[in-house]
């Protein structure tokens, strides 16, 4: 089973150094912010949620370990939003990297996530996944996601 390590230093600066940008190239993507704006934009948010770096209070920064193998397999990051009875793990980063893909990785960090926010007190699981990413829309459907909200878009001719 897939073990969730809190991230060192090491790991958490390499997992800013990737994420950050790879969140600003979605946005850029997905139409929302210019392709000049989008890195310090990303690296902004990513300032501005974690004030405190992986010591910030209710975020949970997990490296995706598998123990069989000795390897980092993935990152995880998750916030605990609302109280009480409306808590909510709010899932800001899930990546299993290239390499171990579908190999059923991530399958295994949603459960071990499960326990992991349970455990924190949440009640429910949250995402936010951009439209155009169709594998992980089926992945989170197949684990029993369904959508809340849709925010819909279409491009207006020039003129």
């Amino acid at each position: 089973m897939l073990e969730l390590r809190p991230m060192t230093d090491r790991t958490f600066q390499r997992f800013l150094e990737h994420s950050a940008p790879q969140y600003a190239a979605e946005k850029v993507r997905s139409g929302e912010w210019s392709p000049q704006e989008a890195q310090a934009r990303g690296e902004g948010e990513f300032r501005m949620l974690l004030p405190e770096g992986q010591d910030t209070p209710k975020n949970f920064l997990y490296d995706l370990h598998d123990p069989l193998t000795g390897n980092d397999v993935g990152v995880l990051w998750y916030a605990l939003r609302g109280e009480g009875e409306r808590t909510s793990a709010f899932i800001y980063e899930v990546e299993v990297f290239g390499p171990y893909r579908r190999q059923g990785y991530a399958t295994q960090a949603f459960a071990a996530l499960d326990l992991d926010a349970a455990r924190h007190g949440a009640r429910s699981v949250q995402l936010h996944v951009f439209g155009h990413n169709h594998p992980a829309r089926a992945l989170y459907e197949g684990l029993g996601f369904q959508p809340t909200n849709l925010i819909l878009r279409k491009e207006l001719p020039e003129g």
